[in-house]
């Protein structure tokens, strides 16, 4: 499922080609009511952790959650007919956009976008996030730090990648109770994330590794993966931790991979 810095930048891409003007909205699938905003001007592209608003108003938000097939594919005109299954399709004055396979596609109220943020955790690529709200959840609680990390209402747009990188580089045990977790840490890893998923949106991919442990300084061979950037722990099962050589270490948790270097994370 594609985490926060990807949504962020989505938006970032919908706002430079899409905002101000009248945008034709359809739906060759026929699945999404798209009449309810085409020919409208967009107003503003959004992300608050995993999900991204289109923005029309008044009282008209396109909203997206790609979930775990979801994709958008963007091109230049001239339009060309519509492949496959196609959810919804945009298309502005320089280019257009196909959205397939997603998890939801809806048109939402204003009320309805309120409420759906409110369930929200706060999202470390928002300007307006509030790191403490998510600390306080996490310090009343009694699950893994590594659970609590992944739950959206607690924290947005944190996925496993991000997930299993950032308690490598703060050397926490991921099954840590969230209520061991004191606020002088929490400050550091979320000032970590920050940094982190604002390199995602500006290069695309998730890179974690410090200059002294890339391949250029150590002399390794650079991470082969489908999903790109250098990591730490992130599907490198078995393989030595790049800063004290032990086997990197995964099981199940909550249905997800859970990664971690048993020395440099010790329980």
């Amino acid at each position: 499922m594609p985490e926060g810095h990807t949504l962020h930048r989505l938006a970032r891409l919908h706002r430079r080609r899409y905002v101000g003007a009248p945008v034709a909205v359809t739906s060759p699938q026929g699945r999404f009511h798209a009449s309810t905003v085409d020919g409208r001007v967009l107003l503003r592209a959004e992300a608050h952790g995993k999900h991204l608003f289109h923005v029309y108003g008044p009282d008209a938000t396109v909203h997206v959650h790609l979930g775990l097939y979801g994709t958008f594919s963007e091109y230049p005109h001239p339009v060309v007919e519509p492949v496959g299954q196609v959810r919804m399709r945009l298309v502005g004055p320089t280019h257009w956009t196909d959205l397939r396979g997603p998890t939801r596609c809806e048109v939402l109220t204003d009320v309805e976008v309120a409420a759906l943020r409110a369930r929200l955790g706060p999202d470390p690529l928002r300007r307006d996030a509030r790191p403490d709200l998510a600390f306080a959840r996490i310090a009343k609680s009694r699950k893994s730090i590594g659970v609590l990390l992944m739950d959206q209402d607690v924290i947005a747009g944190v996925g496993n990648v991000y997930r299993a990188e950032v308690l490598f580089r703060h050397g926490l045990h991921p099954l840590t109770p969230g209520n061991k977790v004191d606020r002088a840490l929490w400050d550091l890893m979320w000032a970590d994330l920050v940094v982190l998923m604002r390199h995602g949106v500006k290069v695309g991919r998730i890179d974690t590794v410090r200059p002294e442990h890339l391949p250029a300084a150590t002399g390794r061979a650079p991470r082969e993966d489908r999903h790109g950037g250098e990591v730490y722990v992130y599907r490198r099962t078995g393989m030595p931790c790049l800063v004290c050589g032990t086997p990197v270490a995964m099981a199940d948790l909550a249905a997800r991979n859970l990664y971690w270097c048993p020395g440099c994370q010790p329980e």
